[in-house]
């Protein structure tokens, strides 16, 4: 778990931050403003500075063991966002080599000045502060850590949610599935893409979080809407990440989901991507293995967008074939693009796979990959994503209009 995302409040008159004190974390002024005093060995006391809103207190904690140099009391009722060393240490270590040696550098360079300047005479909080708080705006490093934070209250208070997108028949509509798709209606901001969040869920170390409660929700759902479609073949995709791959609990969190929902082998599909494949082929190879051994399906899903290669289709324990939207957009009206797609369905086949078409948006987009041969396909043509409670009114319309559609050709 990520330990960066708590949020403390201080009056005002408290202490926050004690000069001499051993220190493991930094805070982000959320609300508030806070002094920051010298101590000196004769008991007196000097203001060298104060802080407000969107800048950062006790930083050099995040990269030394050395004590803290001086004393932060809060001016006003503060909030502060706490970001561990444990959690800066894990960034720093994902960052570029480079990145990483010149912050190393610059941290540790920043804690020689501190050290010998005689800051006691000079007044140096107001430009710091303007230059902290600029580069915050111009980074976007506050909203980030404020959504991270929001994110994992969000997670503990079934802030989240999951819509489901029908996946159904290429040839005659008829529904096969689902895939889960997240989505965060935050209470200020309203909805958050899944495109801003999940790379936020992913740096921050919530994602392993996030994915175990989507697949245990997903998992619990289809038992439900079995029952109420009165469909005993149905399956639900979820998609998984790099860091869930490389967890140790994923495949406790995927039979402890199986176990409980009981849902039979084959209903769970798990979706995962070429570049998860390329980053850590061993340890893909030994969890799909164990995933097949729970009766997990393995979708290799946006295929043809990463860094495709055939050898892994072959070697490694993938079931289903998703091609991405982009390929199928691009089918109807040129030749090239049309003979690509039909090779790589011809090739899913000839390999024993199932292939799906992802973001069939038109008609002539569903004849088409109809025509090629595709097992299945989903997108806006057939249904866009719903609420659970919404499925079983929803789900058997698209099914029927798209057999009418189908037969009609």
């Amino acid at each position: 778990m990520s330990q960066w995302n708590a949020r403390v409040s201080y009056r005002a008159g408290e202490t926050i931050i004690r000069q001499g004190e051993q220190g493991d974390c930094a805070y982000v002024i959320e609300s508030g403003r806070v002094e920051i005093v010298l101590e000196k060995p004769d008991g007196r006391q000097q203001r060298v500075g104060t802080r407000g809103v969107d800048t950062m207190i006790g930083e050099m904690a995040l990269v030394d063991d050395a004590p803290r140099t001086a004393t932060v009391r809060a001016l006003e009722d503060c909030c502060l966002l706490r970001i561990s060393k444990e959690d800066f240490s894990r960034r720093l270590l994902q960052a570029d080599p480079v990145l990483r040696l010149t912050t190393q550098v610059i941290l540790n360079r920043y804690r020689d000045i501190l050290t010998t300047a005689e800051i006691a005479s000079q007044d140096r909080s107001a430009p710091a502060e303007a230059l902290e708080r600029g580069h915050a705006e111009r980074g976007q490093v506050i909203e980030g850590i404020r959504l991270c934070n929001d994110l994992r209250a969000a997670l503990e208070n079934d802030g989240l949610e999951l819509h489901y997108q029908p996946i159904v028949s290429a040839n005659d509509g008829a529904l096969r599935g689902f895939e889960a798709l997240m989505r965060w209606r935050h209470p200020v901001d309203g909805l958050i893409p899944p495109d801003v969040f999940i790379p936020l869920a992913e740096t921050s170390g919530l994602i392993i979080d996030v994915t175990r409660w989507a697949i245990h929700a997903a998992c619990a759902a289809l038992s439900r809407l079995k029952a109420a479609l009165g469909r005993d073949d149905l399956y639900v995709s979820v998609n998984i990440s790099s860091a869930d791959l490389a967890s140790q609990t994923i495949l406790n969190d995927v039979w402890l989901a199986l176990k409980e929902s009981g849902l039979e082998r084959g209903q769970l599909h798990l979706e995962i991507t070429e570049r998860m494949l390329m980053d850590q082929p061993e340890r893909a190879r030994a969890v799909l293995r164990a995933f097949r051994m729970l009766g997990v399906v393995i979708a290799l899903d946006d295929f043809g967008t990463g860094y495709s290669s055939l050898g892994y289709l072959n070697s490694l324990e993938i079931d289903v074939l998703k091609i991405d939207r982009s390929f199928i957009a691009a089918m109807n009206g040129d030749q090239r693009s049309l003979e690509l797609v039909r090779a790589i369905v011809g090739l899913g086949k000839s390999l024993g796979l199932q292939v799906v078409a992802e973001g069939v948006e038109t008609s002539t987009e569903a004849e088409g990959v109809a025509r090629l041969g595709f097992d299945s396909a989903q997108g806006y043509f057939f249904a866009r994503p719903r609420r659970e409670c919404d499925i079983a009114a929803d789900v058997r319309r698209p099914a029927q209009s798209l057999e009418l559609r189908v037969s009609a050709r």
